[in-house]
């Protein structure tokens, strides 16, 4: 590892002030700060104090002027066949519609937005809307169900929600509207409005006036509107992000001005390396911080061509995305271990019949990347394939090779170096002593936390550092709950959780939540769910349900049925994205005589290894049944 990488990390963590404040002139402030960083209120961080800029004017305004017919946002649909592009002087006219429009729905500075939405253009044009009014975007994924949705509507209580009546994935419609709907009836917290986007892709599309709006007939009211960037103070929310925690009401992340649009600008200068004028690809979705930072915010502030994609990696087939490559002349690629290990199992002359000469990096993150993929899809592009590592909670990469600082040599399997910014550590969860070389940590950022990272939890500033810095008693450092290793030359490995926090392909989901769902069936008594590694998706929940009455699983038809039902109730509450692989019945759950579940037991068993220190184990009985049903018959 060479010295430049080492002297400016180390200058970024020894002189704040200095560094900072040169990353700062990487966007514009309408009023400057008085200081660089407030730190006198542990462990609460606040960037750039006193500065007035806008995330809106960073992203869309101060690009017109010099580059007003680049393109700016590309929107490519393999789900209906649809392409379209807006120039940065074509999104300035959309984003000044849609923040007339939710002004004329009664949006002002500091009002929460929800916005629930499909992988389409107007989706870009409300969560910049809001940046242009000061109101605090929330994006919730679109694959969520009405119960996770009421959750989020209850605790952000949005003055207006923007959706729409569809969206598409894998050649499916998935109808937004009834879920919606539903959310709206189970939440306590009721919204002004609801704008719609009528996509014409439900034929039972109904609005329920005058609560609905209609965006198309809204937008035509206010076709030549203009209106004015509301400058906010650097340390203002800019939005909220829910992301799922070890208890069963979700957190939202809560994000400033400033310090994220300073985080963003440097990081596409130093990790990204894209510049205005090219092109960058982000294959992930709005409603993930990834969608949030590389597909909007981000790419935009550097003057930069973003791609809005919605569709799969394989349909129509499985060289869509190095089409787009090409045809847009991609530099910069950002997508997931998960996507990739399903692109491995197609034939690579999908990626060689493709000219991606444009593509200088392919970026990967959201859960640990195995060294053989690593190593097959750098083989297959023959460029640099930069695994990086980071949270909802940072905004941005905390571990990551920086070839706009240095080149360093990349190593199959490890997301290299913690990056400028981040004081980060390895600690040994007994005693938060620092953990040698080639030994497990828990990884640590001491703080303060760089610019970027969330400012506190939504509405809980309690919840914020009783959650992320009360791990060890007697050293305040931020936890990302995951496990890690650094190997002699300093590279890092990260290992997996240190929580009941499940990594399903780069989604984060807390047992708690699942067990939640599980136990919302009428027949399960208690359930168990545990993360288990699996090949495609890195890890997915598999649970153990203890049924009220026996009799109901006796035969292999009765189980059968329950489990189909079980999972239907799950997605009735989470969505898909939080069904289980197996739900397995069992009429005990293995616990210490103090009544706690042995979870890391119970997946040890799950994963096919020795389940550890059992001397507490209540009725060895208990294990003995996940042992059987986790054994393939």
């Amino acid at each position: 590892m060479g010295a430049t990488y080492e002297a400016f990390h180390r200058r970024s963590i020894h002189d704040r002030d200095g560094f900072w404040r040169e990353q700062a002139e990487l966007i514009d402030w309408n009023r400057p700060f008085d200081r660089v960083l407030d730190y006198s209120q542990p462990p609460f961080a606040r960037w750039f104090v006193g500065g007035k800029t806008s995330l809106c004017h960073n992203a869309v305004d101060r690009h017109v002027a010099t580059r007003g017919d680049q393109k700016a946002l590309v929107y490519i649909s393999t789900e209906t066949d649809h392409e379209k592009s807006y120039t940065y002087s074509e999104l300035h006219a959309e984003v000044n519609r849609c923040a007339a429009m939710m002004a004329a729905l009664g949006v002002r500075k500091g009002d929460r937005v929800l916005v629930y939405m499909p992988m389409i253009p107007e989706a870009v044009f409300a969560m910049l809307a809001c940046a242009r009014l000061g109101a605090i975007h929330s994006v919730v994924f679109g694959g969520f169900a009405s119960h996770s949705l009421a959750t989020r509507i209850d605790d952000a209580r949005p003055k207006l929600i923007v959706s729409a009546d569809a969206g598409m994935r894998a050649g499916k419609v998935v109808k937004y509207k009834p879920l919606l709907d539903e959310a709206l009836r189970l939440a306590q917290s009721k919204p002004d409005h609801v704008l719609l986007v009528n996509r014409d892709l439900d034929p039972d599309f109904r609005r329920e006036k005058p609560r609905d709006v209609d965006w198309h007939a809204l937008r035509e009211e206010h076709f030549h509107a203009q209106v004015p960037v509301t400058w906010l103070e650097s340390n203002e929310p800019s939005y909220i992000l829910y992301t799922s925690g070890t208890t069963g009401k979700p957190k939202g992340v809560q994000r400033d001005v400033g310090g994220y649009a300073v985080a963003l600008a440097a990081s596409m200068k130093y990790i990204f390396c894209g510049h205005a004028g090219e092109t960058m690809f982000t294959t992930s979705d709005i409603g993930w911080v990834v969608g949030h930072s590389y597909i909007i915010y981000a790419p935009l502030i550097a003057g930069m061509t973003t791609i809005l994609y919605e569709g799969t990696p394989i349909r129509p087939d499985p060289g869509i995305w190095w089409k787009i490559v090409e045809e847009h002349k991609v530099s910069v690629m950002f997508s997931a271990p998960t996507a990739i290990r399903v692109l491995k199992k197609q034939d690579p002359a999908y990626i060689s019949k493709h000219d991606l000469n444009s593509l200088r990096h392919l970026f990967l993150a959201g859960e640990p990347l195995d060294e053989p993929t690593h190593r097959w899809i750098s083989d297959a592009l023959g460029k640099p394939v930069i695994d990086h590592y980071w949270q909802t909670e940072t905004g941005w990469p905390m571990l990551t090779a920086m070839p706009g600082v240095e080149q360093t040599p990349l190593k199959f399997g490890s997301p290299s170096f913690p990056a400028y910014g981040y004081d980060l550590r390895l600690l040994r969860e007994s005693d938060a002593s620092e953990a040698d070389a080639n030994e497990k940590g828990v990884v640590v950022v001491v703080p303060p936390l760089p610019p970027g990272c969330l400012c506190t939890v939504w509405g809980d500033d309690a919840r914020f550092v009783s959650t992320y810095f009360s791990t060890f008693r007697d050293r305040q450092v931020y936890a990302s709950f995951d496990w890690g290793m650094r190997d002699d030359e300093g590279y890092y490995t990260i290992l997996g959780r240190t929580d009941d926090v499940i990594n399903v392909a780069g989604h984060r989901l807390g047992t708690r939540e699942i067990e939640e769902a599980v136990q919302g069936h009428a027949a399960i008594a208690e359930v168990a769910v545990v993360g288990v590694a699996d090949a495609l998706k890195g890890q997915m929940p598999l649970a153990f349900a203890v049924v009220k009455d026996p009799a109901k699983v006796a035969t292999a038809e009765g189980r059968a049925a329950l489990e189909k039902e079980v999972m239907a109730t799950v997605d009735a509450q989470l969505g898909a994205i939080g069904r289980p692989s197996r739900v397995h019945f069992i009429t005990m759950l293995p616990k210490t005589r103090s009544g706690k579940l042995l979870r890391r037991s119970i997946q040890a068993l799950a994963e096919g290894r020795d389940p550890g220190d059992l001397t507490t184990l209540e009725d060895p009985a208990a294990l003995d049944q996940i042992r059987e049903a986790v054994t393939p018959k």
